[in-house]
């Protein structure tokens, strides 16, 4: 089955066109995901218990695949309820998959046709690139359905690959991610190791069950993460430990320290929480976490997450981490936490990223790569080098999306494999170059300590005969537009109180 692509393609295609269906009902690509999720969950565990493999499963007889096959119209609905209730109360990661379940297929006859479309292929044959690559494709669709908000959990894959390449892991090493959204990091390392490193049998089992380790508090996106992590062949079935915990990161500090982080906090400057206030309206509360290992204490979710993650990061450890642009100038507690990151960690890259890339709009991010390092009274960062691929690139999620190759050139001049040996491409002879570094000593003499830093010349101010296609511009003002409309409603948040 693996090796024969027609019939993987037949199938994503069958799951597509059958989603459509079912978007007619109202039913969106998320809630399709989810409900696939659990049937695909169950067929599989069915397939497991079967010979050749035949494995004791932790599905009790009374909720699984072949109750839910042989039932159809009222019968099923009411059955297929009742298997969702019973399996969130089941241990290890069978609750957490069906943890808060619902079934959101409303028409039994739908239902049931899902259930045949799953039943008529074997799965668990199916090689793990193949579903793996079914689950990626649904995930990806859910992201660019814009009504959803699901994108705010997707990152783009090929900056994801981008990242991993740079930091290339290594085998029996941890790798974390406090954020993890559907699981893209992990995935990414997962295949960079398969594909790059000759692994033993003692390190193909670490890799599956000890290496990754990740939070995620939105219960349906965790649910999304855990099943794709168990398709792709990360953990089990019976596995008790689950890898992706539903707390709150920031909240306490981590137990462990892991050798690599890879993560893109979740944009949206403050942490708040809902509660409802004694007249019955709705109130968000700053969340500030008493934190004693951090060193400020700020209503900032991003630099909450900067000061969580290198507390998370082994004295050895290597992180990589999308970060929005006020990381980068904000006074006051940020210019804090980049001095104590320059002195504590070095921080020796910084990829300034395209806007038009990310489901979420309006947003201007970059990539900083640091890397952990034991207390010293000298500021372990020397110098730090900035990729601009920002000025004057444009990307657009449907017309000129971001691929891989368009980070090639970072990822040459970041230099891997030993990034102690790196050439600028920035010079007086070529001022176009994007490539440039920067003493610690230039930084600390800027104003706050900014590490937003800029050299190139905007072409689009000078040239009015190379302006780009209206269409583009016309999606910049509405990313500009959008920017300041979310700035705007944090400043009435705040009047509020």
């Amino acid at each position: 089955m693996s090796n024969n692509n027609t019939s993987t393609s037949s199938i994503v295609s069958k799951v597509w066109a059958f989603c459509n269906t079912l978007r007619d009902d109202g039913v969106g690509y998320g809630d399709y995901l989810e409900q696939l999720t659990y049937l695909l969950f169950l067929k599989m565990a069915d397939e497991y218990s079967k010979p050749p493999h035949s494995r004791k499963m932790p599905i009790p007889a009374a909720y699984n695949w072949e109750t839910i096959t042989n039932k159809s119209g009222d019968e099923l609905e009411v059955h297929y309820n009742h298997v969702l209730r019973e399996l969130a109360k089941e241990r290890g990661i069978l609750g957490q998959i069906f943890t808060k379940s619902q079934n959101k297929i409303t028409d039994p006859a739908k239902l049931y046709k899902l259930i045949a479309l799953i039943n008529a292929e074997q799965w668990v044959l199916m090689g793990v690139k193949d579903k793996g690559d079914i689950y990626e494709g649904l995930l990806e669709k859910n992201a660019e359905d814009t009504k959803s908000g699901a994108g705010q959990y997707f990152t783009p894959r090929p900056l994801i690959k981008a990242m991993v390449e740079c930091l290339r892991p290594e085998p029996m090493r941890t790798i974390a991610d406090p954020a993890c959204g559907t699981g893209g990091f992990f995935l990414a390392a997962y295949d960079w190791l398969t594909d790059n490193v000759e692994l033993d049998k003692e390190q193909k089992q670490f890799l599956k069950y000890k290496t990754f380790a990740g939070n995620e508090i939105v219960a349906g996106t965790r649910r999304l993460a855990l099943m794709n992590l168990f398709l792709h062949n990360i953990g089990d079935m019976d596995s008790e430990q689950v890898m992706i915990s539903p707390n709150d990161s920031l909240i306490a500090a981590s137990e462990t320290r892991y050798d690599y982080i890879l993560a893109n906090p979740p944009f949206g400057k403050k942490s708040s929480m809902t509660f409802t206030n004694e007249e019955g309206e709705q109130e968000k509360e700053d969340l500030t976490y008493n934190r004693q290992d951090f060193w400020v204490t700020t209503s900032n979710k991003q630099l909450n997450f900067v000061q969580h993650i290198k507390s998370m990061l082994k004295t050895t450890g290597l992180a990589a981490v999308v970060l929005p642009d006020n990381v980068l100038f904000e006074g006051g507690a940020g210019e804090t936490i980049r001095k104590k990151l320059l002195e504590t960690t070095e921080l020796h890259t910084i990829l300034r990223l395209p806007t038009g890339i990310f489901y979420a709009n309006g947003v201007k991010a970059n990539v900083l790569f640091f890397d952990g390092k034991p207390a010293s009274k000298d500021p372990w960062t020397k110098e730090i080098w900035v990729y601009d691929y920002r000025t004057n690139i444009h990307h657009t999620l449907k017309k000129n999306p971001l691929k891989l190759e368009d980070l090639q050139d970072f990822i040459t001049c970041y230099n891997p494999k030993n990034r102690h040996k790196r050439k600028e491409t920035f010079s007086e002879a070529n001022p176009e170059g994007r490539w440039r570094k920067f003493t610690y000593d230039e930084i600390i003499a800027r104003d706050k300590t900014s590490l937003d830093i800029t050299w190139l010349k905007d072409k689009s101010l000078a040239d009015l005969d190379n302006l780009p296609d209206p269409d583009e511009l016309a999606q910049d003002i509405v990313e500009n537009l959008e920017a300041g409309l979310e700035s705007f409603r944090a400043i009435i948040a705040s009047l509020k109180k």
